[in-house]
């Protein structure tokens, strides 16, 4: 009698069904949250560099690097937000070593100066975190004329990496994290029309982005051997970060009332983000570990297209010209 009083109850009822609806998106929210880089390593004395840093992962990888004790430099396009959210990381670490710094990935002139002025004030560098990124966003061009997606994502990060091989060759053993994505599996690098210029797909191009950092990750693993750096790449998961911003079914009216609670169960927050970005530059057991892709704190294997050998020197060639490295 009193669970049929209960049904009748209308408002009681589906209370009580909101409540569970809400505890197992809850249960499913934790579940999907995947690996967790636990390890109790210390980073006190490294200098480490994170760009895309003001936000997402970025952010939380500082975060994290900051209670280790690490100094890091905190590569930015946009100074205020990085500031901010510098000086956020900063009371609640109390690191007071962590600084922002104007790089702008769609600007070699100011990846150059960049790497100039960080020259200037650091002789040696441990790690390098190439974390910043853009996606699926309308076309648009870098300062040099590269499509945004592949000059930000692939391009812009070769340089800098390029730039700063000398400092973290002299500080081996030394470590390159390139955050690339599941995406590079379904990704083509189209060698007729690399920059997009004929035809352009939001997502080919992106997916294209990140196939080209997992073969640059490949060819650079190869040509750093027997220096003591190494590069390994990763998939830091489905993130709910900015980096979904040019998504306009992900931040319309209907996608925040319907779209984004049904996909919130699923998404990683920007900790969780991070952690295989975590993995991969502080533990241990990777220190001679080269040439790589985990997801979730684990070794993943990568696309076919991803292990071309050619494509990759083909890819490698095309990105020193356009860079201007050679």
């Amino acid at each position: 009698m009193g669970l049929f009083t209960f049904m009748k109850s209308r408002p009681i009822f589906w209370l009580s069904v909101t409540g569970t609806a809400v505890g197992i998106a809850c249960f499913v929210k934790d579940l999907m949250q995947g690996g967790k880089f636990d390890k109790p390593n210390r980073a006190d004395g490294k200098v480490i560099i994170v760009t895309g840093s003001n936000t997402g992962i970025g952010k939380e990888t500082v975060r994290e690097l900051a209670k280790r004790g690490a100094k890091v430099y905190m590569a930015c396009r946009d100074m205020k937000k990085c500031e901010e959210a510098r000086q956020e990381i900063v009371l609640e670490t109390r690191n007071k070593y962590i600084y922002c710094r104007k790089c702008d990935l769609a600007s070699m002139d100011s990846i150059h100066k960049f790497v100039d002025e960080f020259k200037k004030e650091q002789s040696h560098l441990d790690i390098l975190i190439n974390n910043a990124g853009v996606m699926r966003c309308p076309r648009t061009l870098t300062t040099e004329g590269f499509e945004m997606q592949l000059g930000v994502n692939h391009l812009g990060h070769f340089l800098l990496t390029n730039l700063l091989l000398d400092l973290l060759k002299k500080s081996a053993p030394s470590r390159i994290v390139v955050v690339s994505s599941l995406a590079h599996t379904r990704g083509e690098i189209n060698v007729a029309d690399l920059n997009s210029e004929n035809s352009y797909d939001e997502g080919k191009a992106y997916n294209q982005s990140k196939l080209a950092n997992v073969l640059f990750t490949r060819e650079l693993a190869k040509r750093l051997q027997g220096t003591g750096v190494t590069v390994n790449a990763l998939h830091p998961g489905v993130v709910d970060t900015e980096l979904f911003r040019h998504m306009s079914f992900f931040n319309s009216f209907f996608a925040s009332l319907v779209f984004r609670p049904l996909v919130w169960p699923f998404l990683k927050t920007p900790k969780f983000g991070a952690q295989t970005t975590l993995y991969a530059a502080l533990d241990e057991d990777l220190h001679n570990v080269s040439g790589q892709y985990f997801s979730d704190c684990a070794l993943k294997d990568v696309a076919p297209a991803a292990k071309d050998d050619a494509l990759a020197k083909w890819l490698w060639a095309v990105s020193e010209k356009w860079t201007k490295l050679k």
